[in-house]
């Protein structure tokens, strides 16, 4: 098991943000998290990355308690992409990139490698030269992308390895999206597991293995989104009425609004 959490409570301003949440995810999984706004997503998130601490349960990460990770070994097996991400130093897009392997000690010829194939995952091999305060909103998600892949991307880094994501495509056209989470796929078959904050329940059916469900900070589903993409959940947390059919060619549902 790489990361367990277990009656999980979470209190970063004195009132429980997160109540009773329980989930497990092995090496390899991506679990999607949903929910509407305000239902503890960018909270859950900021636990698991250890921004946030516990204020009752437990966090396992690696089999052992998030707090007793030294920080430069969590960075070597966490990367984290916060829904803004504000940089507004004249970096160029690889500098930027070559970011996300600080913590290693992997020496420049290894490095070298990881931006070139981080950058083509997200299509910014062309951008490599521009300065990321020039890009467009678009191609600066991409670019924060490729940064945070650099961190976690290669097996021999670390033992264990999660990628943290939140609304990683909410930026980004349709080819680009698809283009991601086939990136994200990729690295997670490699061993790595993905926790991925989504608001199109099409693109989490498609890409995650597991689905979490929030509302008000309280678990309201987990498991497959075959399992849990029914009429009723999406009534009674969304409060919208969809259609859920089988998709026409894979074996997954398709919601309709």
């Amino acid at each position: 098991m790489l990361l367990s959490l277990n009656s999980a409570y979470a209190a970063p301003w004195g009132q429980d943000l997160l109540h009773d949440i329980n989930l497990q995810l092995e090496p390899g999984q991506i679990l999607g998290v949903l929910g509407p706004n305000g239902a503890g997503k960018t909270s859950l998130l900021n636990l698991l990355c250890g921004s946030t601490s516990l204020s009752r349960g437990a966090y396992l990460f690696g089999d052992r308690p998030m707090y007793e990770w030294p920080i430069l070994q969590r960075a070597r097996a966490q990367a984290v992409l916060p829904q803004h991400s504000s940089l507004n130093f004249p970096y160029t897009v690889e500098e930027v990139v070559l970011l996300g392997r600080t913590p290693h000690d992997s020496g420049s010829a290894i490095d070298a490698q990881v931006v070139n194939a981080v950058l083509d995952a997200t299509d910014t091999q062309s951008l490599r030269e521009r300065l990321y305060t020039q890009l467009s909103g678009g191609e600066k998600q991409r670019v924060q992308l490729a940064r945070v892949f650099a961190q976690v991307w290669r097996t021999q880094d670390a033992a264990q390895r999660l990628l943290l994501l939140d609304e990683p495509t909410s930026a980004l056209d349709l080819s680009h999206q698809k283009l991601i989470m086939h990136s994200v796929r990729t690295l997670a078959d490699q061993g790595c597991a993905v926790v991925i904050i989504v608001h199109d329940f099409n693109l989490a059916a498609r890409y995650t293995d597991l689905c979490l469900v929030l509302q008000d900070g309280r678990q309201r589903a987990m498991g497959t989104p075959t399992k849990i993409f029914t009429p009723d959940m999406f009534r009674e947390v969304f409060a919208v009425d969809v259609t859920v059919s089988k998709h026409p060619k894979l074996d997954i549902p398709l919601v309709i609004q």
